[in-house]
């Protein structure tokens, strides 16, 4: 990951879902002590999947055996030292064979063609809708990418427990992100295909294409713009839903927030993760 000050997919997003979310993790570094078991199994599939399109870009047969061993050591690094939120009925044991699951699902698919890119790491600039570019370029990280007549897929994947509208692909800022970031860096033409593991009882694989134009890329110069303003300024509060806080990491600093004994503490202990201007 780059050390330059930039945005990202997650903090835009994060900042757009829970201000003051943003401002405990991007701000001033607040340690988070839990994470979902979600994020937590979505992590281990990604490695396994990324483990398998390094096979077929190499033309090598796939070792299932291998691909189901990085899954569960991708589990436990992932949840090292962090306490994992589970749903009722869910269990570390039962979530990593129902990741296995999901990625023999995959396997089952036609493997990817006329790969370019795994895990692509891109750093692309920013433009708002006056055409000017913004200080901070994006950071982008591609699951997968793949060219045809000089035209590429941006392939993002998702673990899921229910299918993806065709809302979702069509509103979300991530294709937007990625098309943007693809774009300026390959300087072709860019789609986003997400590939979502549904998590049903048989599991089950979904894909959606998502198409952006210079409209949607100029907007998304314009949302980050006044992101940035807002930082700026401080704004920043909390945005409470059952979605935002139920496996919030920062759920009692969220409640003790304001309190002039709270931002004491943090004021005196913790060193501001901000400090060197960077946002990731």
């Amino acid at each position: 990951m780059t050390n330059r000050p930039h945005w990202s997919y997650s903090a835009i997003s994060q900042y757009l879902a829970c201000p003051l979310r943003f401002y405990f993790q991007r701000v001033i570094g607040l340690p988070q002590e839990k994470v979902s078991s979600s994020l937590v199994l979505g992590s281990a599939v990604h490695a396994a999947l990324a483990e398998y399109h390094r096979t077929v870009q190499r033309d090598e047969p796939t070792d299932t055996g291998k691909l189901h061993l990085i899954l569960t050591d991708a589990w436990k690094q992932r949840g090292s030292g962090t306490r994992i939120i589970y749903r009722d009925g869910e269990s570390q044991d039962g979530l990593i064979a129902q990741g296995i699951a999901l990625i023999e699902t995959y396997l089952q698919e036609p493997p990817p063609q006329n790969i370019i890119g795994i895990e692509q790491e891109i750093i692309a600039p920013i433009h708002n809708s006056r055409g000017e570019y913004l200080e901070k370029p994006l950071f982008a990280v591609a699951d997968l990418i793949q060219e045809a007549n000089e035209e590429l897929t941006v392939c993002e994947f998702k673990t899921s427990g229910r299918a993806y509208s065709e809302m979702e692909s069509e509103t979300s800022l991530q294709p937007t992100c990625y098309i943007n970031a693809a774009q300026e860096a390959f300087g072709h033409p860019a789609t986003v295909e997400y590939t979502v593991l549904v998590k049903t009882k048989t599991p089950k694989i979904q894909r959606l294409k998502a198409v952006r134009h210079e409209d949607d890329l100029a907007r998304l110069g314009d949302i980050v713009e006044n992101i940035e303003r807002a930082i700026e300024t401080k704004v920043f509060y909390p945005v409470e839903s059952p979605l935002n806080c139920s496996a919030c990491p920062y759920f009692q600093p969220c409640r003790e927030w304001g309190r002039r004994e709270h931002t004491e503490l943090v004021q005196l202990n913790i060193k501001p993760a901000g400090a060197d201007g960077r946002q990731l």
